[in-house]
């Protein structure tokens, strides 16, 4: 077990390297490069939490693709701050970006293949994911404005709102259309940090992004609405999992 918990310090290692060859095209300031490795950081140590609190034997070869995946938001995450203080590389900002949304569709399908589902993996997914657009909001805020902040923040307002109404913390049931709004905004938001469009593109692109997660948070809170004033379960999480990826949880 132990040596399980060490593992994905390899891609914290990895992503430190990175750090350095990125800094040599592009100037990245202590701040870029304290905030790129403190994401990859802290989200090692939850990881590693995760891990031992689930006895896990093994990593896993989902959970190794998801942590490359992570890697390269560290990366990106450097790069829009570096971004911020005016010092943007847009072909390697997006090349990165491209990396890990292609990645982004193989986690899963090297999980149903090898047999490798589990909630931690789809947890761990699901937060590179949240935060990954959250890193692409804050690098078009220049392009379209601070609304765009709105799509990133959309997760952790959820979140917030679990603290604060306990029956919003209820397990969703599986539905795939999440992970496809989710795939959608970031290629969307990437568009947009690309430049490839006029700005009044830009700004419709990202709207119809808006739309989308809105369309997508609107119908989960909904769902926990209508469990909460009926009292009881409104699908069986029981029968959706023998058939379904692992319940999630926004």
């Amino acid at each position: 077990m132990g040596k399980v918990q060490w593992v994905p310090w390899w891609w914290v290692a990895a992503g430190a390297g990175g750090l350095v060859a990125i800094g040599a095209a592009v100037p990245l300031s202590p701040t870029a490069r304290a905030l790129g490795l403190a994401y990859l950081v802290v989200s090692t140590v939850l990881l590693t939490v995760g891990l031992r609190r689930r006895g896990a034997l093994r990593f896993g070869p989902a959970n190794a693709v998801t942590a490359t995946r992570s890697m390269f938001v560290g990366l990106v995450t450097a790069l829009t701050v570096a971004a911020l203080e005016g010092a943007a590389s847009t072909v390697l900002f997006v090349t990165l970006v491209a990396c890990a949304l292609v990645l982004d569709g193989v986690d899963g399908y090297v999980a149903r293949r090898t047999a490798s589902e589990s909630e931690l993996g789809a947890r761990f997914d699901m937060e590179v994911d949240a935060f990954l657009l959250l890193v692409l909001c804050v690098y078009d805020v220049r392009h379209v404005g601070w609304w765009v902040l709105s799509i990133g923040l959309m997760r952790y307002a959820f979140v917030v709102a679990g603290v604060v109404l306990p029956w919003m913390r209820h397990t969703l049931p599986p539905r795939y259309w999440r992970k496809v709004v989710t795939a959608v905004c970031g290629i969307a938001l990437t568009v947009v940090a690309a430049q490839v469009l006029p700005p009044e593109a830009n700004l419709a692109v990202a709207a119809a992004a808006l739309l989308l997660m809105l369309e997508s948070f609107g119908r989960d809170v909904t769902w926990l609405v209508r469990l909460n004033l009926s009292g009881r379960a409104l699908v069986s999480l029981e029968k959706a999992s023998t058939t379904s990826p692992p319940p999630e949880s926004r």
